[in-house]
C-alpha cells in the first residue's frame, strides 16, 4: 500500500519528469512563488494553474485564503498541489518587510487588483471596501521558510489599485494614492535593487478614443485605427480635471511613465500589461452577501446581483459604452507566459483581452439575462433593464470612454497568445458559478424581512 508522502513524491516526480520549455525551446526550472495576495481573485486563479500545470512551489501570503482553501488542503486525486503550496497570513500594506521581499527578487509585478472587501482581497480596508495590494513573489527558497526568511527569490508580482469607476468619482485621492504614490517604492525597491518587474496596469489608460470626438454620423468612427488601441501607437485621452473619473486612468499612466523611464534611465527589466475586462468565477463580491450591502461592485456583478435577485438590471445612460471581455482562464495563460518568458516580455507593454467578445453594456446585460435563464432554469424577467442615467449611479463628475477594443498584435507576436473563449462560454461559466455559490444566500437575504414582519 502506497503511503500519502510517497504518493506525493510520485507526483512531484512525474511533473518534474516531464520537461517544461520556454517558448525558445528552453528548459524552464521549478521555481518557489512567492504570492503575496493569493486569496484574490486572478491570484488564486494563478494558484490553480501553477498547481496543476507546473512544478512549481507556491507561497501564498494575504489576509484571507478563502478562495484557495482547496488548494491548501487537497482532496483525493489532487495530490500534485499538496506540499507545493503554504500560506502566509500578512497585510503587507503596513509591513516593512516589502523592501526585504523584492531585495530578494528577481521580478516584481504590478497588477490592478479587483474591488473587494471579500475574504479574497489582501488590504480589505474596513471603510473603503477594496483590495489596494496584491503582489506575488516568487522566490527559489525552501518552500517551509517563512516571509522573514526567504532568500534568493527569483520572481515577485505586485498587484495594487482601487479600480472601480464608483471609487473613482467618490474617492479621486484615495485612487490616485492607490494607483501611484503606493506603487512608487515598488518601483524604486526594483530599479535599485535590479529586480525585474510586471506591472498590471489597465486599458483605461487610454482614455477615450480619437474617433469619440468626431460627430456621431461620422463614417471613420468605423475605421480601426480611429478606436482599436495600440500599446505602442494610441494617444492617451482623458476627460476634464473636472472629472474625477479619470483620477484613476491618469494614475495609472503616469506610474507606467515612470516605469518606462526607470526602464530607459536606469536600466529597469519592465513588463507592463494592461487588462481589459478579465471575467470569471470568484470576481468582486455580491452586496449583502459577501461585500457590503452598499457596495458597488463592476458591472459583471452588478448585473449578478440584479439577476440572482430579479430586478431589473440598470444600465448607465443607457449601456452604450463597448467593451470586450476575456475569460480569466485565457488571460492566466498569458501571465503565466510572461512569467515563464522574460526575454520575450521584458520590456513590452501588453493588451491581454479579447477583441472577438465585443458588446455595448446593453447587449451584455441582454446576453447575462438569457444565459442566467438557461442557468438558473427561472423565466427571464419580463422588464430586463432600466436606464439610469451616470449621475444618479455614479454621482457628480462622472465620464466614460466610448469603446475599449484592443490590438492583439504585439502579444501574439512576442508571446504567442490568442484568447479562446467566447463571450457566451465564459458568462456561462460565471454565472452557473454565481448562481451555484450566492441563490441559495439571496433568498435566504430576501426572506428575512418577510419573516420578521
Amino acid at each position: 500500500m502506497i503511503s500519502q508522502v510517497e504518493r506525493e513524491i510520485l507526483s512531484i516526480s512525474a511533473m518534474a519528469s516531464v520537461a517544461r520549455l520556454d517558448l525558445d525551446g528552453n528548459p524552464i526550472d521549478p521555481m518557489t512563488i512567492c504570492m503575496i495576495g493569493a486569496g484574490g481573485f486572478i491570484g488564486s486563479h494563478l494558484c490553480e494553474k501553477l498547481m496543476a500545470e507546473t512544478p512549481h512551489t507556491v507561497l501564498a501570503v494575504d489576509v484571507y485564503c478563502d478562495k484557495i482553501k482547496h488548494l491548501l488542503d487537497p482532496e483525493e486525486g489532487q495530490e500534485a498541489s499538496r506540499g507545493r503550496i503554504q500560506f502566509h497570513r500578512l497585510n503587507i500594506k503596513h509591513d516593512s518587510r516589502l523592501e526585504g521581499l523584492i531585495k530578494m527578487s528577481d521580478l516584481v509585478s504590478s497588477l490592478a487588483p479587483w474591488n473587494r472587501s471579500d475574504s479574497g482581497s489582501l488590504l480589505a480596508f474596513a471603510f473603503f471596501n477594496v483590495i489596494l495590494s496584491l503582489y506575488f513573489v516568487i522566490i527559489a527558497s525552501h518552500p517551509n521558510v517563512v516571509v522573514e526568511q526567504i532568500l534568493f527569490s527569483l520572481q515577485t508580482i505586485n498587484l495594487a489599485a482601487i479600480c472601480t469607476p464608483a471609487d473613482y468619482n467618490t474617492r479621486p485621492l484615495d485612487t490616485i494614492y492607490s494607483n501611484f504614490i503606493d506603487a512608487l517604492p515598488v518601483v524604486r525597491y526594483c530599479s535599485e535593487n535590479s529586480k525585474r518587474l510586471i506591472h498590471f496596469s489597465t486599458c483605461e489608460v487610454y482614455g477615450k478614443t480619437i474617433g469619440s470626438f468626431l460627430p456621431k454620423d461620422h463614417p471613420l468612427r468605423k475605421e480601426p485605427e480611429f478606436f482599436v488601441l495600440k500599446e505602442d501607437a494610441s494617444p492617451c485621452i482623458f476627460g476634464s480635471i473636472e472629472k474625477q473619473r479619470w483620477s484613476y486612468a491618469c494614475a495609472k499612466q503616469l506610474i507606467e511613465r515612470l516605469i518606462y523611464a526607470e526602464g530607459a534611465e536606469n536600466g529597469l527589466e519592465f513588463t507592463i500589461v494592461r487588462p481589459f475586462n478579465w471575467i470569471g468565477p470568484r470576481m468582486d463580491f455580491i452586496p449583502g452577501i459577501d461585500g457590503p450591502s452598499e457596495g458597488v461592485p463592476r458591472v459583471l456583478a452588478c448585473f449578478s446581483n440584479n439577476l440572482l435577485r430579479r430586478e431589473p438590471l440598470k444600465l448607465v445612460d443607457g449601456g452604450q459604452s463597448q467593451r470586450t471581455f476575456v475569460y480569466i482562464k485565457d488571460a492566466i495563460e498569458a501571465v503565466l507566459l510572461m512569467i515563464e518568458n522574460p526575454a520575450r516580455a521584458n520590456g513590452h507593454i501588453f493588451n491581454v483581452g479579447n477583441p472577438n467578445n465585443e458588446a455595448t453594456v446593453k447587449q451584455l446585460a441582454e446576453i447575462m439575462t438569457q444565459v442566467y435563464a438557461k442557468v438558473s432554469g427561472e423565466p427571464p424577467l419580463e422588464v430586463p433593464t432600466i436606464d439610469v442615467s451616470s449621475r444618479e449611479f455614479y454621482g457628480e463628475g462622472y465620464d466614460d470612454s466610448d469603446k475599449r477594443i484592443p490590438d492583439m498584435t504585439i502579444i501574439n507576436k512576442q508571446l504567442g497568445w490568442n484568447p479562446k473563449t467566447s463571450l457566451w462560454d465564459l458568462l456561462d461559466s460565471t454565472l452557473t458559478y454565481q448562481h451555484k455559490t450566492y441563490a441559495e444566500a439571496i433568498r435566504r437575504s430576501l426572506a428575512k424581512p418577510a419573516a420578521s414582519s
